[in-house]
This record gives structure tokens, sequence and C-alpha cells, in this order.
């Protein structure tokens, strides 16, 4: 039995057993990244599907997942390879593939428009041992780190990283934390706190998915970008107003197929109402 310590699940893992992610287990009595370069997912992608509307637009970037994730979203678009029956399956399918053989494939497609790595599709945090090795790697080849995120790990874990991510997109789902734990399972104040590090130290954006009836009224995205606004640099200027806010229609998926799709014009009002506090809204889906 080991206590992983990457987020708010502290999970005991008996040896040979998973954690809540499903990507960490117990081997010889140690938590290990069992997904460590095990890829589910490869595609070039515009940078700004991550999305990236402020960082290197007009590019392209490698974008690789592999699988497990911290939170249980029911809406999740990528539930094949997150947290669902067929996730699990992917570690028996997954090709495994080295950093060195990661960056070697982002470097060739230079060609292409390539600029470096999107760490995406699946929770990267989860099996955050990857993403450091790779990325290092990636900018001794002259390429940059994008990783997309829900934000949920230890400071431990974002100190690691930071050194070596260029730009991070951070899922900020809501900002009640009945939301966060009781819909999503996951823990608003430790989004909250990593956003406020990640800021000081790498290009942030950051995605509101407005689902009806739960995170779409005017009051809580007032709150929302009251706090991003206020948010500050590593040398205490304020940069929150300055912080790429991405407000994204609903769709019914996986989980929430009984709910409608947010309407257009919700999104449209709520960036209004963004825009109150900050230079940089766009929405999306819509």
């Amino acid at each position: 039995m080991a206590r992983c310590d990457v987020c708010f699940h502290h999970c005991e893992i008996p040896e040979g057993g998973w954690g809540f992610c499903g990507a960490r287990t117990c081997a010889q009595g140690a938590v290990i990244a069992e997904n460590y370069g095990r890829i589910t997912a490869l595609a070039l992608d515009p940078i700004e599907k991550k999305p990236l509307r402020r960082f290197h637009p007009g590019s392209r970037i490698l974008s690789v997942g592999s699988y497990g994730c911290n939170l249980r979203c029911p809406f999740c678009q990528n539930h094949d390879i997150s947290w669902s029956a067929e996730a699990l399956r992917q570690r028996e399918t997954a090709e495994t593939v080295t950093p060195a053989a990661l960056v070697a494939a982002a470097a060739r497609m230079r060609p292409r428009g390539n600029i470096g790595l999107a760490f995406t599709y699946n929770e990267p945090l989860v099996g955050w041992e990857f993403v450091r090795d790779t990325a290092a790697l990636a900018h001794e080849a002259g390429l940059v780190n994008v990783m997309v995120t829900n934000g949920c790990a230890e400071a431990h874990v974002l100190e690691a990283l930071i050194p070596h991510i260029d730009a991070m997109n951070i899922d900020l789902k809501g900002f009640t934390r009945r939301w966060y734990s009781a819909a999503l399972g996951g823990d608003l104040d430790m989004v909250k706190a990593f956003i406020a590090r990640a800021v000081r130290s790498c290009h942030v954006e950051l995605t509101t998915l407005i689902v009806p009836g739960e995170n779409d009224s005017t009051e809580e995205m007032r709150a929302l970008t009251g706090w991003v606004a206020g948010l500050r640099g590593a040398d205490g200027a304020a940069v929150g107003p300055e912080i790429p806010l991405h407000i994204s229609r609903f769709f019914p998926r996986f989980r929430m197929t009984d709910r409608p799709a947010t309407e257009t014009g919700s999104v449209y009002r709520l960036a209004e109402t963004a825009r109150e506090r900050l230079r940089h809204v766009y929405t999306g889906n819509c």
C-alpha cells in the first residue's frame, strides 16, 4: 500500500491496484504512473483548437494524449480515454512511446507548421512525469510545450512542470464548490491555487464550459471573472484582466445526454458579462 501525492484524492493504493484516476498504480510499494508513455491519441492540430488564441496564433502543434483522469465530469467529450469503461481498455491497447521518440516525431513535423507538443485529450497531470521528461527534451530541441489541464494537482507537481511549460489552457469549470465537488468530483480551491501559480510563470488561458442550470448565472460569471481579474504576476503586477477566457457552449455528451445544449444567447450574454472585467473573452462551440 502506498499513498499517491498528485492531487486532492490522496489515494491509498494497494500493491497492484489503481488510484482514482485509473492511471497511477502501486508497484513494489511505490506509486508510479502506469500510463507513462502510453499514447492513445496523436494529432497535429491548429493551436486555436486547444484552445489558445493568444499564443503563437496560426501555428500548429502536435497534440498527444494518454489515459486517465482525476475528475468525473459527466459531460466529458473524451470519456473513452479518460475514465469510462472504454478508458480502462486503453491500458491493454495503448502504444508505448519514449519521450525522445515523441520529441523526434514533433521535430519532423516542423515543415508542416508544428511548433511543439501539447499534452491534452486526457488529464496530463495524472501522468505528469512523462510530461516533465518529454517537455524537457522538447525545449532542448527548440520546441514549445503546451498543457491542457483541469488544474487539479498539488503544488509540487506544478513546480516540477513549470520550468518546461510555455503555455496552458486550464479549465475553470465554474465558480461554486457545489458544482466542483458534487457534480465533477473536483476541488475548486486546488484549481484556483494552480491557476494563481501558473500565471506567474507561463502564458495561461482559461476555459469555462457553460452547462444550463448549473454554472450559467450572471452572478457566478461575475464572481469568476472578478477573481481572475485580481490575479497577479511574479512581479506583483496585475495580469488578470489580460488573461484570455474561453466561454464554451455545452452539448449533450456522455452521461448528460438528457440536458439541452446551451442556448447561444446565454453564451453571448455571459461573454458580455465577462468583458466587464477581462479584455480577451472568446466564445466557443457557437
